[in-house]
């Protein structure tokens, strides 16, 4: 397919698409530096390995898993011409992304109860790692939910239906980006 060729539309949903990607890949590769730096990291002498991550981390998984769903039924719903479900259930999903961050610092939390932190004379490789993967993790979160209210402040203006629908389209697409790079992140914190 020559990229070049379609209508003006056409190229301007091709474009933004594109746009996204080089910036999912770019995440992408962040992550991977991070994660293989703690591969190499864990085999240091003073590196833990009788960690075990909070439930919290556990729970705010899950929570991003269910609002990926709920993202997927907002597109279902615009695509239906149902735009007060979309409404409905892009409002769930930021519900939901905002309690994936509650409960993300109420795991970081445990672990400062434990007496682990990110730095100073109690810190530690390991807990320093987990602390930045997954608050740099957060931060996109962040990133996710302003672009989750951009997109639910167009819903409700009406931008959004059928026929056009891209800035749902874009925003769902990192949110699942986000979705299953925590899923990774997690898995790989209880596995690696």
């Amino acid at each position: 397919m020559d990229l070049t060729q379609g209508t003006e539309r056409d190229k301007h949903v091709r474009a933004k698409k594109m746009m996204l990607w080089f910036g999912i890949v770019s995440l992408i590769m962040g992550f991977a530096g991070w994660t293989s730096a703690y591969i190499v990291s864990s085999s240091r002498d003073d590196w833990m390995t009788d960690f075990t991550l909070p439930q919290a981390f556990l729970y705010s998984t899950i929570i991003l898993i269910l609002s990926s769903f709920t993202y997927i039924l907002a597109k279902k719903a615009i695509r239906n011409e149902n735009r007060k479900s979309c409404t409905q259930w892009l409002v769930i999903t930021m519900v939901l992304g905002i309690t994936f961050i509650i409960l993300q610092f109420q795991g970081f939390s445990e672990m400062i109860g434990l007496g682990y932190y990110f730095t100073g004379p109690t810190s530690n490789i390991t807990m320093s790692y987990i602390f930045l993967i997954a608050a740099v993790h957060i931060a996109h979160v962040v990133a996710g939910l302003i672009s989750l209210l951009v997109v639910l402040f167009n819903q409700i203006r009406g931008k959004y239906s059928a026929a056009n629908h891209l800035g749902l389209e874009l925003g769902a697409m990192f949110w699942h980006f986000l979705d299953l790079l925590w899923v990774y992140l997690i898995l790989f914190f209880y596995f690696f």
